[in-house]
């Protein structure tokens, strides 16, 4: 079933123009987000902890900073731009300055999906979720365009929280290529499933196995890395911006009929089938539960995987490698 799409004619109406929006932390993605809604006229400070280092950068910039537990005080607009693993936290500090009428918005549906955080019924609660990176959602705005965003409403005490969501969406940038209709639920599943099973777990396995598959046979590192990581922006780059069909065009002969032969031997029905169950357990909160009690303990899976995968022979060649090519680590 299509998403109904919106776009910067549909946005009717300018609640916004009279609200104070506090963005609620200051990394990529809440320093992209305040910027687009400064230019856009909007009345924008930045919630941070007293202390917190990114508090001269926003001043830089010209933002006001609130102290965060002062924020729900302050602002009629709070944006959830904090890691997931702090929602929870930093919202048991505001919860208790929150008003009628106010309105809570999220870039993902992590903690209200899960009831990490659980709003008052008298507030309103929006998803703006741009699909891109805080870089990309700067600059494309800069550039007059705009990312695409989701949007979503999870309670609308005002009956003003579609337009809003749709406001919000329009300063950002996004009216100006598609506005999606969606839903907390919708969003917090499939970008956890696309996470695990493609764009990262999925995709760092497949590269490090075929890495290993190549030194365990005897080939050089170096040649290893190069077909196996390296290369792989290549193909990538052709799928994000002309399509799997286009990108198959674009390579050679050798390659697509290798693609054909070789794809579904990779991507078998096993491998489909603990799709599935990666899916279930996200859809069953058994994920999120795995989540928070990996947060409760101090992320101690975390620590250490990251540790064998920073001393991993793929890691270290890598380093070699991206050394001998400083075009790579530009950006």
């Amino acid at each position: 079933m299509a998403l109904q799409v919106y776009t910067q004619k549909d946005l009717h109406t300018s609640y916004l123009a009279e609200k104070k929006i506090a963005i609620l932390g200051f990394g990529a993605q809440g320093k992209a987000q305040a910027q687009n809604l400064k230019d856009s006229g909007l009345d924008v400070c930045i919630a941070l902890r007293e202390g917190s280092a990114n508090i001269q950068t926003a001043q830089e910039l010209g933002f006001e900073v609130v102290e965060l537990s002062e924020c729900g005080i302050k602002c009629d607009v709070l944006v959830f731009l904090l890691p997931d693993e702090w929602h929870k936290e930093v919202f048991a500090l505001i919860a208790p300055t929150l008003k009628k009428d106010q309105v809570l918005i999220f870039s993902h549906g992590f903690s209200i999906t899960t009831q990490e955080i659980i709003p008052p019924n008298f507030v309103d609660v929006v998803l703006v979720a741009p699909k891109g990176a805080g870089s990309a959602v700067r600059s494309e705005y800069l550039a007059g365009r705009g990312v695409v965003s989701l949007i979503g409403v999870f309670q609308d005490h005002s009956t003003h929280a579609q337009e809003i969501a749709l406001e919000y969406a329009c300063a950002l940038g996004s009216g100006k290529s598609a506005i999606f209709q969606s839903s907390f639920k919708d969003e917090y599943e499939c970008d956890l499933f696309s996470e695990q099973s493609v764009i990262c777990g999925g995709l760092e396995a497949l590269i490090r196995a075929g890495f290993e598959t190549l030194t365990q046979a005897g080939y050089p590192e170096e040649i290893a890395y190069f077909e196996c990581l390296h290369e792989a922006k290549i193909v990538m780059d052709l799928i994000y911006s002309k399509g799997i069909a286009s990108m198959r065009e674009h390579i050679s002969n050798t390659a697509e009929y290798g693609d054909i032969l070789a794809g579904e031997r990779i991507i078998t029905p096993k491998v489909k089938e603990e799709m599935k169950a990666i899916l279930r357990d996200i859809q069953e909160g058994k994920f999120a539960k795995k989540f928070i009690n990996e947060r409760e303990n101090g992320f101690p899976t975390l620590q250490k995987e990251r540790k064998i995968l920073k001393d991993s022979q793929i890691e270290k060649i890598g380093k070699q490698m991206r050394g001998l090519m400083p075009w790579v680590t530009q950006s």
